[in-house]
């Protein structure tokens, strides 16, 4: 495999840290060798790391972690991954899950495309969460949108038959542009039809960057596709 550098050279996002509570940087100690894994050169096997042979779902960007723990706690028979780089957020869901006594879940603080590519195998997630990834506004830096057409086929290879892909954005033309990248993006196909977005999943409440993105005045835009065979 060639460096990650030469197959990611554009990162998507920066680390804003922000300031980290004492219960956050506690978080990041003693309940993070729980639930935290590493980047190495190394697949991991997925039921080794869990215990168990279970379905795996992906979320990718977790924020304060709320989903996706909310997303555990109700699906105790699934796995799941989240992949986020702002570590006060890491902290808050490692202190969560410790409290509530989540097992299922497991988490990387890391690029999402160099786990990915070099810790994950392929065709293991039957869902996969991208919500309100950093929009980049402006025109020159749309270069760093999560979204692109690189990353789509890096799903696909990591989503099983049938597998879902899930996106939101409170950016009009973002969600345009996901939508244009996937409905073209060979081994996804959208059930609602060509170029329809999806309304919102059930089991998703608002998260914080949607609730502010409401308050200004912004649309939100869901998407749902599926891995073919």
């Amino acid at each position: 495999m060639p460096p990650f550098s030469v197959l990611y050279p554009v990162r998507s996002f920066v680390r804003r840290q922000g300031r980290m509570t004492d219960s956050q940087r506690r978080n990041l100690d003693i309940p993070w060798s729980r639930y935290g894994l590493e980047v190495s050169a190394e697949v991991l096997d997925l039921a080794t790391v869990f215990g168990r042979r279970a379905p795996v779902w992906l979320e990718i960007g977790f924020g304060t972690g709320d989903f996706l723990a909310n997303l555990a706690a109700a699906h105790p028979s699934v796995d799941f991954l989240g992949i986020d780089v702002h570590r006060p957020g890491i902290g808050s869901l490692c202190g969560r899950l410790q409290a509530e006594g989540l097992t299922n879940v497991r988490l990387f603080c890391a690029d999402a495309v160099e786990v990915l590519q070099c810790c994950i195998p392929n065709e293991v997630f039957d869902q996969v969460y991208v919500l309100f990834p950093d929009p980049w506004p402006k025109q020159r830096h749309h270069k760093r949108r999560l979204i692109q057409s690189d990353f789509a086929a890096l799903l696909r290879t990591k989503s099983v038959v049938g597998g879902q892909l899930h996106l939101a954005t409170d950016w009009e033309d973002y969600a345009k542009q996901m939508m244009t990248v996937l409905s073209k993006a060979p081994g996804w196909w959208n059930p609602l039809g060509l170029g329809t977005f999806s309304s919102r999943l059930p089991e998703r409440f608002p998260t914080r960057f949607e609730s502010r993105g409401l308050r200004l005045g912004h649309g939100v835009w869901d998407l749902t596709f599926i891995r073919k065979g």
